[in-house]
């Protein structure tokens, strides 16, 4: 077979016995002549759960030329405690482009072309280190791409530093067996051969405008057994689809031939022969490559002809090319001197930005298409960064032009274009699957949206068609004009996305981040979506949930907690506001930058702990005021350090807890008696107080999820305002705060605080 899958998944003690397994088998294959083995490696990466395209790691490899064998070695470890759950790793390949991955199943947008891509799994139960082989026989030369994730991500929110930390490690190495001996196919020159036990491996060059490639075997002669027992494959293989041919010429009819249509242009083609006579037999035979050129009527740039109105352009570039009749195909190749083949519309590449290219015919705004002859385009996505994007094609045609009875029919295809329109319509070259579009009178635009193409020149060919009466096209001509470009995210993931360019080292490539419950490719999946209403009620519940703070200030204000009033109010203010600007939908509203008012409410939040547990103390006014100053200093500390991490927010308030439980228990030995000594205190506030702050700590540690989190978070606000106005202690009954013994003429008073034993002057 052409593409295995080695699932070697067990236990062992490390990837490096499947690397000495595989150099093994390279040196083995070295002793063959001509072969030689190279090893890459890349660093390892540690996987997240899926969410979003930025969730999985992207690995490029370069695979070189000439190169016969790949075989990857993927290496799955788990760091971490037993707490941490099995689980199973998703490896996807593909060739040319990153694949374009699906795992939560949602839809893509219109009009989007999307082939399934080819993955393995890889299972990491009990183990601590897994590990699995994938080798792919003839594969392309070029880039390659792999990428790999853990499942779906679940909805619940975890605090940082509470959840078991697990990190799963991924690292693949990459095995390349390369043949150094090829022979070399000159067109239409018969090349002598000698087939042994080991294949042979030859290969010729395809040059542009080649219109059929023709292989043959001539002279073929067994020594152990009759007919032609050779096969050959041709062409390289590709994922996640593969059209690599394969001819075995033991029942064919004599002599043996393999005609391939539209084969790539200006790359070497890959052909490995194979004897099927057994270890000792031999087959001598010759092969012969034959060329169809492609006769091209380029379309005349006139800005910039200055000398010769007859001198035509290429159709890219628009350099100066040769004539149809003086086309190159080799020294052999047979050009076609039928009428022209195709026409040839010179492109414009205008590089507007990171992986943002636009298309633009030279000199005209649209394409002319008749029945004669397929009109071309060829679009260059070939610069290697180019397949990080999405190419959206669009074309319209013009409505007066445009018959009952006719058709016209658009093939995207890479590496060649499609020519036959007048034997098939399934876009199909020798080695690619192309995308078709078509128009017609009742349906004057077509859009294709071709996410994450292969790097290679891309072609667009269109030809007028007329099913029933063929005769009504002859004369016919229909004008369309085509809108091409290459686009980081399609609609830039419209309003409820955000396109976000990933890097993997000098790799970009484009993906949508979405919110307010909205999925998919571009964030056109709207399945799970919340609705504006919803939106809007999210928002008031996250930010009206916070007026419960007015409670512990009114309480604060009334037993003249002023600092502690005031970190109340602090704390309202800004995480009304963080929550105003946190929405994802259309109910947001910001007055500062999302990372400020971010830190200023989790401050806020830190320190209204911080302040309520100390007042409840009841130390001295100095020793409580110098603890909330330096409380709030560490916790500012602390969140500037990991602003998620819920031991830098814990830590300062238990050590507040402890302060409080070391003052009551100090003033239940000194008092001979249970402190707070009233039971209507302990029923009627610290009970309820303590209970409700208990239950708004469960339900933040553990009951939030992505979905319920406008509830739970309104919840958790309301709960840790209302414990707070029921935790703070009441004032001193027998005196008043502040009284005045005795005035001065001068206007200063001596006042005395009977509570704290404090003097100052006022």
């Amino acid at each position: 077979t052409h593409l295995q899958r080695l699932c070697g998944v067990k236990a062992g003690p490390g990837v490096l016995v499947l690397r000495r397994l595989a150099q093994a088998h390279a040196r083995r294959a070295g002793q063959e002549v001509g072969l030689v083995s190279e090893h890459f490696s890349q660093a390892p990466q540690k996987l997240s759960f899926y969410s979003w395209y930025g969730s999985a790691r992207l690995f490029r490899f370069r695979v070189p030329p000439d190169t016969v064998l790949l075989r990857w070695l993927l290496q799955v470890s788990r760091e971490g405690g037993t707490a941490c759950t099995d689980a199973e790793i998703t490896v996807h390949f593909r060739s040319g482009a990153p694949p374009v991955i699906n795992p939560l199943g949602t839809s893509f947008p219109d009009d989007t072309s999307v082939q399934p891509s080819f993955q393995v799994r890889v299972p990491l139960s009990a183990a601590l280190l897994s590990n699995a082989s994938v080798n792919v026989s003839h594969p392309a030369p070029g880039d390659w791409f792999v990428a790999a994730h853990l499942p779906p991500s679940s909805q619940k929110m975890e605090l940082k530093g509470l959840a078991p930390t697990c990190a799963y490690v991924f690292q693949p190495d990459l095995l390349v067996t390369r043949v150094v001996e090829i022979s070399i196919m000159e067109p239409d020159v018969p090349l002598p051969h000698t087939l042994l036990s080991h294949p042979s491996y030859l290969k010729v060059f395809v040059p542009d405008y080649t219109r059929e490639l023709l292989l043959e075997l001539r002279d073929c002669v067994s020594s152990g057994s009759l007919g032609c027992p050779v096969r050959l494959t041709v062409g390289p293989v590709t994922l996640p689809s593969n059209f690599q041919k394969v001819l075995t010429c033991t029942s064919a009819p004599w002599p043996c031939r393999l005609l391939l249509p539209s084969p790539p242009w200006d790359r070497w083609l890959q052909v490995t022969a194979e004897s099927l006579v057994g270890p000792l037999g031999t087959v001598t035979f010759s092969a012969v490559a034959a060329l169809t050129a492609c006769r091209p009527q380029s379309v005349t740039i006139r800005p910039l002809l200055q000398s010769s109105q007859n001198q035509s352009f290429n159709a890219s570039t628009g350099l100066p090319s040769l004539s149809p009749d003086h086309q190159d195909l080799g020294r052999s190749g047979r050009v076609d001197r039928s009428p022209f083949c195709l026409t040839n519309y010179p492109v414009m590449r205008e590089d507007t930005d990171v992986v943002s290219v636009h298309f633009q015919l030279l000199d005209r705004v649209s394409v002319r298409v008749c029945q004669n002859t397929p009109s071309m385009m060829r679009l260059r996505l070939n610069t290697g960064m180019d397949s990080g994007g999405s190419l959206t094609i669009s074309l319209r045609a013009n409505k007066t032009e445009m018959r009952n009875e006719t058709v016209i029919v658009a093939c995207v295809n890479a590496a060649s274009p499609f020519l036959g329109f007048n034997s098939s319509l399934n876009c199909t070259t020798a080695f690619f699957q192309g995308y078709p579009l078509s128009l017609s009178a009742w349906s004057r635009r077509a859009n294709l949206i071709i996410p994450y193409p292969e790097t290679d020149n891309w072609y667009l060919s269109l030809q007028l068609m007329c099913p029933e009466n063929a005769e009504e096209c002859e004369q016919a001509v229909v004008h369309v004009e085509t809108t091409l470009y290459l686009v980081p995210c399609l609609n830039d993931c419209g309003p409820y996305g955000q396109c976000l360019l990933l890097r993997r080292h000098s790799y970009l490539y484009a993906g949508c981040s979405c919110k307010a419950g909205w999925r998919g490719w571009s964030c056109t999946d709207n399945s799970t979506a919340q609705t504006v209403a919803q939106q809007r009620a999210a928002a008031l519940l996250l930010t009206l949930s916070n007026l419960m703070f007015l409670a512990p200030i009114t309480v604060s204000v009334q037993r003249f907690f002023l600092v502690e009033a005031s970190v109340y109010a602090y704390t309202m203010f800004f995480s009304t506001f963080y929550h105003a600007c946190d929405q994802p939908g259309e109910a947001v509203l910001c007055i500062l930058n999302y990372d400020t008012l971010q830190y200023c409410d989790f401050l806020g939040s830190g320190a209204a702990i911080w302040v309520t547990i100390l007042c409840m103390a009841r130390l001295k006014a100095v020793l409580k005021y110098v603890l909330f100053l330096l409380g709030t200093l560490v916790i500012a500390m602390s969140l500037q350090l990991d602003r998620r991490g819920i031991w830098n927010m814990l830590g300062p308030c238990l050590f507040a807890f402890v302060i409080m439980a070391s003052m009551w228990t100090y003033r239940c030995g000194h008092r001979r008696q249970c402190y707070p000594t009233s039971w209507q205190r302990w029923t009627f506030y610290l009970l309820p107080g303590i209970s409700m702050a208990s239950v708004g700590v469960a339900i933040y540690t553990s009951m939030m999820t992505s979905d319920n989190y406008y509830y739970t978070h309104s919840i958790w606000h309301v709960l840790l305002a209302g414990s707070a106005a029921l935790l703070l202690p009441p004032p001193d009954e027998h005196t008043e705060p502040w009284t005045c013994s005795q005035k001065f003429p001068c206007h200063y008073q001596i006042c005395k605080n009977d509570r704290e034993e404090l003097y100052t002057v006022t």
